[in-house]
Protein backbone atom coordinates (compact mmCIF):
# COMPACT_ATOMS: atom_id res chain seq x y z
CA UNK A 1 0.00 0.00 0.00
CA UNK A 2 1.94 0.91 2.24
CA UNK A 3 0.07 3.41 5.46
CA UNK A 4 2.56 5.46 7.12
CA UNK A 5 1.66 3.99 10.49
CA UNK A 6 -1.04 1.81 11.59
CA UNK A 7 -2.88 2.33 15.12
CA UNK A 8 -3.79 -0.82 16.57
CA UNK A 9 -6.82 -0.94 18.96
CA UNK A 10 -6.76 -3.02 22.26
CA UNK A 11 -9.02 -4.88 23.05
CA UNK A 12 -10.03 -6.18 19.75
CA UNK A 13 -11.35 -9.11 18.32
CA UNK A 14 -12.54 -12.41 19.89
CA UNK A 15 -14.49 -11.92 23.25
CA UNK A 16 -15.15 -14.40 26.47
CA UNK A 17 -18.37 -15.64 24.67
CA UNK A 18 -16.82 -16.08 21.19
CA UNK A 19 -14.17 -18.14 22.63
CA UNK A 20 -16.56 -20.07 24.29
CA UNK A 21 -18.69 -20.90 21.59
CA UNK A 22 -15.22 -21.69 19.07
CA UNK A 23 -13.41 -24.15 21.57
CA UNK A 24 -16.84 -25.79 22.02
CA UNK A 25 -17.36 -26.23 18.50
CA UNK A 26 -14.31 -27.40 18.34
CA UNK A 27 -14.15 -30.08 20.87
CA UNK A 28 -17.87 -31.50 19.20
CA UNK A 29 -15.60 -31.60 15.75
CA UNK A 30 -12.81 -34.23 17.56
CA UNK A 31 -15.00 -36.21 19.06
CA UNK A 32 -17.59 -36.66 16.71
CA UNK A 33 -17.67 -38.33 12.91
CA UNK A 34 -18.64 -35.62 11.02
CA UNK A 35 -21.19 -34.32 10.23
CA UNK A 36 -21.52 -31.96 13.20
CA UNK A 37 -24.37 -29.69 13.39
CA UNK A 38 -24.55 -26.28 14.48
CA UNK A 39 -28.29 -24.11 14.65
CA UNK A 40 -27.20 -20.92 13.20
CA UNK A 41 -23.18 -19.47 12.42
CA UNK A 42 -21.82 -20.27 15.60
CA UNK A 43 -20.40 -16.88 15.31
CA UNK A 44 -21.06 -14.02 13.00
CA UNK A 45 -17.52 -14.44 10.90
CA UNK A 46 -17.53 -15.78 7.55
CA UNK A 47 -13.51 -16.73 8.25
CA UNK A 48 -14.36 -18.85 11.05
CA UNK A 49 -17.77 -20.39 9.65
CA UNK A 50 -15.62 -21.73 7.01
CA UNK A 51 -12.94 -22.89 8.71
CA UNK A 52 -15.64 -25.08 10.77
CA UNK A 53 -17.08 -25.77 7.16
CA UNK A 54 -14.27 -27.14 6.25
CA UNK A 55 -14.19 -29.84 9.01
CA UNK A 56 -17.39 -31.35 8.43
CA UNK A 57 -19.54 -28.84 10.50
CA UNK A 58 -23.15 -28.40 9.08
CA UNK A 59 -24.91 -25.12 9.63
CA UNK A 60 -28.71 -25.09 9.63
CA UNK A 61 -31.17 -22.89 10.36
CA UNK A 62 -34.28 -25.37 11.05
CA UNK A 63 -33.13 -27.96 14.21
CA UNK A 64 -35.51 -30.37 12.22
CA UNK A 65 -33.16 -30.31 9.62
CA UNK A 66 -30.88 -32.53 11.67
CA UNK A 67 -30.95 -36.32 11.32
CA UNK A 68 -32.05 -38.15 14.66
CA UNK A 69 -29.13 -39.43 16.83
CA UNK A 70 -26.83 -36.44 15.42
CA UNK A 71 -24.63 -34.04 17.97
CA UNK A 72 -25.93 -30.22 16.92
CA UNK A 73 -24.59 -27.22 18.52
CA UNK A 74 -26.94 -24.17 19.22
CA UNK A 75 -25.18 -20.66 18.43
CA UNK A 76 -23.60 -18.05 21.03
CA UNK A 77 -26.39 -15.64 20.07
CA UNK A 78 -29.15 -17.23 22.11
CA UNK A 79 -32.14 -19.80 20.79
CA UNK A 80 -35.92 -19.43 20.75
CA UNK A 81 -36.86 -21.40 23.86
CA UNK A 82 -38.85 -23.56 21.49
CA UNK A 83 -36.47 -24.21 19.52
CA UNK A 84 -33.88 -25.55 22.57
CA UNK A 85 -36.85 -28.15 23.35
CA UNK A 86 -36.99 -29.37 19.61
CA UNK A 87 -33.10 -29.11 19.61
CA UNK A 88 -33.20 -31.95 22.26
CA UNK A 89 -36.09 -34.21 20.70
CA UNK A 90 -34.83 -37.62 18.56
CA UNK A 91 -31.98 -38.25 20.89
CA UNK A 92 -29.62 -35.66 19.95
CA UNK A 93 -26.35 -34.96 21.17
CA UNK A 94 -27.12 -30.66 21.90
CA UNK A 95 -24.62 -28.36 23.26
CA UNK A 96 -25.85 -25.28 23.98
CA UNK A 97 -23.04 -22.38 23.44
CA UNK A 98 -25.01 -19.51 24.29
CA UNK A 99 -23.32 -16.48 25.61
CA UNK A 100 -23.80 -15.76 29.52
CA UNK A 101 -24.37 -12.31 28.62
CA UNK A 102 -27.40 -13.04 26.30
CA UNK A 103 -28.58 -15.69 28.96
CA UNK A 104 -28.64 -12.86 31.42
CA UNK A 105 -31.09 -11.00 28.96
CA UNK A 106 -33.39 -14.05 28.54
CA UNK A 107 -33.94 -14.20 32.16
CA UNK A 108 -34.69 -10.75 32.47
CA UNK A 109 -37.07 -10.42 29.88
CA UNK A 110 -38.91 -14.00 31.67
CA UNK A 111 -39.14 -12.29 35.06
CA UNK A 112 -40.52 -8.74 34.03
CA UNK A 113 -42.69 -10.39 31.58
CA UNK A 114 -43.94 -12.75 34.41
CA UNK A 115 -44.34 -9.72 36.25
CA UNK A 116 -47.13 -7.73 34.13
CA UNK A 117 -44.38 -5.63 32.56
CA UNK A 118 -44.55 -4.60 29.10
CA UNK A 119 -40.84 -5.16 27.92
CA UNK A 120 -39.01 -2.29 25.50
CA UNK A 121 -36.45 -4.22 23.48
CA UNK A 122 -33.81 -2.26 22.03
CA UNK A 123 -32.67 -4.37 18.93
CA UNK A 124 -32.17 -5.21 14.70
CA UNK A 125 -35.07 -6.90 13.35
CA UNK A 126 -34.05 -10.02 12.56
CA UNK A 127 -30.75 -10.53 14.19
CA UNK A 128 -30.99 -13.86 15.88
CA UNK A 129 -30.11 -12.70 19.01
CA UNK A 130 -33.05 -10.24 19.25
CA UNK A 131 -35.21 -13.16 17.77
CA UNK A 132 -34.48 -15.71 20.24
CA UNK A 133 -34.75 -13.18 22.98
CA UNK A 134 -37.98 -12.01 22.45
CA UNK A 135 -39.32 -15.78 21.69
CA UNK A 136 -38.86 -15.99 25.52
CA UNK A 137 -42.24 -13.73 26.10
CA UNK A 138 -43.39 -12.67 22.92
CA UNK A 139 -46.28 -11.67 24.68
CA UNK A 140 -45.01 -8.96 26.30
CA UNK A 141 -42.29 -7.41 24.67
CA UNK A 142 -41.78 -5.04 21.78
CA UNK A 143 -39.10 -4.07 19.17
CA UNK A 144 -37.69 -1.05 19.19
CA UNK A 145 -34.52 0.35 17.04
CA UNK A 146 -34.87 4.15 17.20
CA UNK A 147 -36.15 7.07 19.33
CA UNK A 148 -39.18 7.70 16.98
CA UNK A 149 -39.93 4.04 17.76
CA UNK A 150 -40.34 4.52 21.24
CA UNK A 151 -42.90 7.48 20.68
CA UNK A 152 -44.95 5.54 18.87
CA UNK A 153 -45.40 2.57 21.38
CA UNK A 154 -49.22 1.95 22.95
CA UNK A 155 -48.45 0.84 26.40
CA UNK A 156 -51.72 0.88 27.96
CA UNK A 157 -51.98 3.14 31.12
CA UNK A 158 -50.32 2.21 34.92
CA UNK A 159 -48.60 -0.71 32.86
CA UNK A 160 -44.89 -1.23 34.33
CA UNK A 161 -42.33 -0.95 31.70
CA UNK A 162 -38.99 -2.44 31.41
CA UNK A 163 -35.96 -1.46 29.05
CA UNK A 164 -33.65 -4.21 28.40
CA UNK A 165 -31.07 -4.32 25.13
CA UNK A 166 -29.28 -6.73 22.14
CA UNK A 167 -25.97 -6.64 23.98
CA UNK A 168 -24.14 -6.27 20.84
CA UNK A 169 -25.50 -2.69 20.46
CA UNK A 170 -23.38 0.51 19.60
CA UNK A 171 -23.77 2.56 23.23
CA UNK A 172 -24.20 5.54 21.24
CA UNK A 173 -27.06 4.02 19.47
CA UNK A 174 -28.53 2.75 22.61
CA UNK A 175 -27.49 5.56 24.50
CA UNK A 176 -30.52 8.15 22.76
CA UNK A 177 -33.04 5.61 23.05
CA UNK A 178 -32.52 4.91 26.63
CA UNK A 179 -32.96 8.63 27.23
CA UNK A 180 -36.41 8.92 25.04
CA UNK A 181 -37.32 5.80 26.98
CA UNK A 182 -36.76 7.04 30.55
CA UNK A 183 -38.56 10.53 29.52
CA UNK A 184 -41.64 8.58 28.15
CA UNK A 185 -41.84 6.18 31.14
CA UNK A 186 -40.38 8.16 34.35
CA UNK A 187 -40.91 4.34 36.04
CA UNK A 188 -39.18 2.63 33.83
CA UNK A 189 -37.71 -0.15 35.20
CA UNK A 190 -33.53 -1.40 34.00
CA UNK A 191 -31.31 -3.89 35.28
CA UNK A 192 -28.71 -3.01 37.84
CA UNK A 193 -25.85 -3.85 35.13
CA UNK A 194 -26.67 -2.84 31.35
CA UNK A 195 -27.40 -5.27 29.31
CA UNK A 196 -24.69 -3.93 26.64
CA UNK A 197 -21.85 -6.55 26.45
CA UNK A 198 -18.42 -5.25 27.89
CA UNK A 199 -16.69 -6.32 25.14
CA UNK A 200 -18.54 -4.26 23.17
CA UNK A 201 -18.45 -1.38 25.36
CA UNK A 202 -14.48 -1.94 25.44
CA UNK A 203 -13.77 -2.29 21.77
CA UNK A 204 -16.30 0.89 20.72
CA UNK A 205 -13.75 2.58 23.65
CA UNK A 206 -10.60 1.66 22.14
CA UNK A 207 -11.61 2.43 18.63
CA UNK A 208 -12.57 5.90 19.74
CA UNK A 209 -9.64 6.64 21.26
CA UNK A 210 -7.45 5.53 17.91
CA UNK A 211 -10.47 7.16 15.25
CA UNK A 212 -10.02 10.57 16.14
CA UNK A 213 -5.99 10.18 15.53
CA UNK A 214 -6.81 8.41 12.08
CA UNK A 215 -6.60 9.49 8.58
CA UNK A 216 -8.58 6.40 8.12
CA UNK A 217 -10.19 3.21 9.77
CA UNK A 218 -10.29 -0.39 8.61
CA UNK A 219 -12.97 -2.20 10.66
CA UNK A 220 -12.21 -6.34 10.74
CA UNK A 221 -15.58 -8.45 10.52
CA UNK A 222 -18.04 -10.09 8.84
CA UNK A 223 -21.35 -7.82 7.21
CA UNK A 224 -23.97 -9.70 9.77
CA UNK A 225 -21.59 -9.27 13.02
CA UNK A 226 -23.93 -6.43 14.89
CA UNK A 227 -21.15 -5.42 17.02
CA UNK A 228 -19.00 -5.30 14.08
CA UNK A 229 -21.46 -2.47 12.27
CA UNK A 230 -21.34 -1.03 15.48
CA UNK A 231 -17.98 -0.16 15.14
CA UNK A 232 -18.41 0.51 11.99
CA UNK A 233 -20.46 3.34 12.97
CA UNK A 234 -18.39 4.40 15.99
CA UNK A 235 -15.55 5.27 13.55
CA UNK A 236 -17.70 6.86 11.30
CA UNK A 237 -18.21 9.51 13.61
CA UNK A 238 -15.12 10.52 14.01
CA UNK A 239 -12.41 9.67 10.84
CA UNK A 240 -13.15 10.67 7.61
CA UNK A 241 -12.96 7.06 5.95
CA UNK A 242 -13.90 3.50 7.72
CA UNK A 243 -13.26 0.45 5.39
CA UNK A 244 -14.99 -2.67 6.65
CA UNK A 245 -13.01 -5.83 5.59
CA UNK A 246 -13.76 -9.85 5.63
CA UNK A 247 -10.02 -10.18 5.08
CA UNK A 248 -6.77 -8.76 3.79
CA UNK A 249 -7.49 -9.28 0.55
CA UNK A 250 -10.69 -7.02 0.57
CA UNK A 251 -8.25 -3.32 1.35
CA UNK A 252 -8.27 -1.06 -0.82
CA UNK A 253 -5.13 -0.17 -2.51
CA UNK A 254 -5.42 3.53 -1.49
CA UNK A 255 -5.14 3.46 1.86
CA UNK A 256 -2.13 6.06 3.33
CA UNK A 257 -1.19 8.19 6.10
CA UNK A 258 -2.62 6.77 9.95
CA UNK A 259 -4.53 3.57 9.62
CA UNK A 260 -6.68 2.57 12.45
CA UNK A 261 -7.54 -0.79 12.34
CA UNK A 262 -9.79 -3.14 15.20
CA UNK A 263 -11.52 -6.04 14.42
CA UNK A 264 -15.18 -7.24 15.71
CA UNK A 265 -15.49 -9.50 18.50
CA UNK A 266 -16.37 -12.78 16.27
CA UNK A 267 -13.19 -11.90 14.31
CA UNK A 268 -9.99 -14.20 14.92
CA UNK A 269 -6.46 -12.43 15.29
CA UNK A 270 -4.82 -13.76 12.43
CA UNK A 271 -7.00 -11.69 10.47
CA UNK A 272 -5.74 -8.65 12.49
CA UNK A 273 -2.46 -9.93 11.52
CA UNK A 274 -2.64 -10.19 8.00
CA UNK A 275 -4.24 -7.06 7.34
CA UNK A 276 -1.24 -5.17 9.18
CA UNK A 277 1.13 -7.07 7.01
CA UNK A 278 -0.83 -5.97 3.95
CA UNK A 279 -0.89 -2.19 5.34
CA UNK A 280 3.01 -2.24 5.62
CA UNK A 281 3.42 0.34 7.81
CA UNK A 282 6.38 2.49 7.18
CA UNK A 283 6.75 4.08 11.14
CA UNK A 284 5.42 0.74 12.17
CA UNK A 285 2.35 0.10 14.59
CA UNK A 286 1.04 1.71 17.63
CA UNK A 287 -1.07 -0.72 19.93
CA UNK A 288 -3.37 1.53 22.10
CA UNK A 289 -4.29 -0.04 25.05
CA UNK A 290 -7.60 1.05 26.67
CA UNK A 291 -8.12 -1.74 29.14
CA UNK A 292 -7.69 -5.43 30.44
CA UNK A 293 -10.00 -7.70 29.90
CA UNK A 294 -9.69 -11.30 32.24
CA UNK A 295 -13.33 -12.53 31.60
CA UNK A 296 -14.05 -15.89 31.42
CA UNK A 297 -16.65 -18.62 30.35
CA UNK A 298 -16.15 -21.98 30.97
CA UNK A 299 -17.16 -24.02 28.44
CA UNK A 300 -20.85 -25.39 28.39
CA UNK A 301 -21.73 -27.77 31.11
CA UNK A 302 -23.31 -30.28 28.10
CA UNK A 303 -19.99 -30.27 27.07
CA UNK A 304 -18.10 -30.74 30.04
CA UNK A 305 -20.48 -33.54 30.86
CA UNK A 306 -19.92 -35.50 27.58
CA UNK A 307 -16.43 -35.09 28.15
CA UNK A 308 -15.65 -36.09 31.89
CA UNK A 309 -15.62 -39.66 31.01
CA UNK A 310 -12.87 -39.27 28.45
CA UNK A 311 -10.52 -37.54 30.33
CA UNK A 312 -6.81 -38.01 29.82
CA UNK A 313 -7.85 -40.07 26.47
CA UNK A 314 -8.19 -37.12 24.34
CA UNK A 315 -4.44 -35.98 23.15
CA UNK A 316 -5.97 -33.39 20.66
CA UNK A 317 -3.68 -30.29 20.77
CA UNK A 318 -6.79 -28.46 22.45
CA UNK A 319 -5.64 -28.57 25.98
CA UNK A 320 -6.79 -31.01 28.48
CA UNK A 321 -10.82 -31.80 28.28
CA UNK A 322 -12.97 -29.36 30.51
CA UNK A 323 -13.72 -30.52 33.46
CA UNK A 324 -16.62 -30.72 36.17
CA UNK A 325 -14.30 -27.97 38.30
CA UNK A 326 -13.46 -25.67 35.18
CA UNK A 327 -16.12 -23.62 36.27
CA UNK A 328 -14.36 -22.26 39.65
CA UNK A 329 -10.31 -21.10 37.87
CA UNK A 330 -10.81 -22.20 34.34
CA UNK A 331 -8.57 -25.33 35.00
CA UNK A 332 -6.84 -25.99 30.95
CA UNK A 333 -9.52 -24.74 29.18
CA UNK A 334 -8.79 -21.08 30.46
CA UNK A 335 -5.21 -21.54 29.04
CA UNK A 336 -6.04 -22.40 25.39
CA UNK A 337 -7.54 -19.58 23.28
CA UNK A 338 -9.87 -19.85 20.75
CA UNK A 339 -6.99 -18.59 17.87
CA UNK A 340 -5.22 -21.33 19.00
CA UNK A 341 -7.78 -24.08 18.59
CA UNK A 342 -8.66 -22.40 15.02
CA UNK A 343 -4.76 -23.12 14.24
CA UNK A 344 -4.71 -26.58 15.71
CA UNK A 345 -8.05 -27.36 13.22
CA UNK A 346 -6.87 -26.06 10.06
CA UNK A 347 -3.13 -28.14 10.35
Amino acid sequence: MPAERVLLASPRGFCAGVEKAIKALAWMVRVFDPPVYCYHEIVHNRHVVEQFRARGVVFVDDVDDVPAGAPLMLSAHGSPPQVVSSARERGRVVVDAVCPLVTKVHHELKVRARKGYTVVYVGHQGHEEAVGTMAVAPHAVHLVQSEADVDALAVEEGTPVALLAQTTLSHDEWAGIMARARSRFPELWMPNRSDLCFATTNRQAALKVIASRADAVVVIGSENSSNTRALEKVAAALCPRVVRVNHAEELPDDLSGTVGVTAGASAPEELVALVVARLAPARGVEEVHVTDEDEYFPPPPELRDLLRGLGASLSLGLGAPPSADSDAEGGADRTVSAADVLLALAG
